[in-house]
């Protein structure tokens, strides 16, 4: 079986391996023009394949892409005419389209009782959707108010994208905040809530699709 005909099979799969896939390639894209537009094209890539995992879930289809159709639609008037206020409604519609795609396939993944495979592989693509959706908060919070995050190197400094992801995953995998450190109301709420979300969706989500797995066997 090719890799085209396994993905066309399991979309989570391809979903779950393009969001790894942007985890390697975010560093080489934050600091060169051509490298900003790479990573807004590879945006496009992970939206169009949510989009396309959404499809699955029992979940209405057209709110992801009302909400995917005003992103690109805001990026878009954001690179004609930057705007603090676009950058904070981007934020804002980007996180709102990662939660709602976690929610679609969560409800996809408790939709029955079997445990398939493209199922196991939508357990990783939810995780990926979470921390980017809480990654996007996190921006949205920077935004809004400057130095809600500080970290070890260069304190005062605006934090980059791949290091709100990187606090992002670290929060929601409950193995602390590495060098990344909340200082602000705001952003301390922001980080409680991922925290206990990680900790409710391993709880209610991973545990029931491991336990119809071991049951199926």
């Amino acid at each position: 079986m090719s890799p085209i005909t396994y993905i066309r099979l399991h979309p989570s799969a391809g979903l779950l391996f393009v969001q790894l896939l942007g985890v390697l390639l975010y560093p080489w894209m934050e600091d060169t023009q051509i490298g900003r537009a790479l990573f807004g094209a590879f945006g496009l890539v992970v939206l169009g394949l949510a989009l396309h995992v959404v499809k699955r879930s029992p979940t209405q289809t057209w709110v992801a892409v009302l909400l995917a159709v005003l992103v690109l639609a805001l990026s878009s008037l954001d690179i004609l005419m930057p705007s603090p206020v676009l950058e904070w409604l981007i934020a804002i519609l980007e996180a709102a389209f990662y939660f709602y795609a976690a929610a679609s396939l969560i409800a996809y993944m408790n939709a029955d009782q079997h445990a398939t495979t493209d199922e196991l592989y939508a357990v990783g693509a939810t995780f990926t959707l979470l921390a980017w959706a809480f990654a996007h908060l996190f921006t949205f919070c920077q935004l809004l108010l400057p130095g809600s995050f500080t970290a070890m190197v260069e304190p005062q400094a605006a934090r980059t994208w791949m290091e709100l992801l990187f606090l992002s995953f670290t929060t929601l995998s409950g193995v602390g905040l590495g060098d990344i450190v909340p200082v602000t109301p705001m952003a301390r709420s922001l980080v409680m809530i991922e925290e206990f979300a990680g900790v409710m969706y391993l709880a209610l989500v991973v545990s029931r699709l491991i336990g119809l797995s071991v049951i199926k066997r």
